[in-house]
């Protein structure tokens, strides 16, 4: 995998946006956390209550594209009713990065695609031994010209 940036692949780079490139030495942490975003989304890493209280870190809350604050308890509460969208197999991720925080901790950040609605995610993580636990995820509606 190569090093590139965001700005990279962009057609017309905003010189306002900083140029965000993962470390080399983060590619395995930047390709492991990719496969599981957008978060409660893979199947492969969990579909039932239990597997979402698995993935979440006790104090999880996240920040909605809506702005609204949402806690643990209430995200899980909305994962266990959530019916499947069938759209799913056609939203599209691009422009990941990854940062390191602190031990075991990293901040992935990425653009998602859901048709016409686009958003940018920051997800934090942690490590557990062989395990990826989400701490805070945010996602922020991008306006399209």
């Amino acid at each position: 995998m190569s090093r590139t940036s965001n700005r990279d692949r962009q057609q017309t780079p905003d010189p306002a946006e900083p140029e965000l490139v993962t470390p080399p030495e983060l590619l395995p942490v930047l390709e492991a956390l990719r496969r599981r975003e957008p978060i409660f989304h893979r199947p492969e890493f969990g579909s039932t209550r239990a597997d979402f209280e698995r993935m979440a870190a006790t104090d999880f809350w996240e920040i909605g594209a809506s702005g609204r604050c949402y806690s643990r308890a209430h995200v899980l509460d909305v994962l266990e009713h959530r019916a499947p969208d069938p759209a799913e197999h056609t939203w599209k991720t691009r422009d990941f990065h990854c940062r390191g925080l602190g031990p075991d901790t990293y901040l992935l950040t990425y653009t998602l695609e859901q048709g016409e609605r686009v958003s940018r995610r920051s997800t934090i993580w942690r490590r557990n031994g062989d395990e990826w636990v989400i701490v805070f995820h945010q996602g922020t509606l991008v306006r399209v010209p």
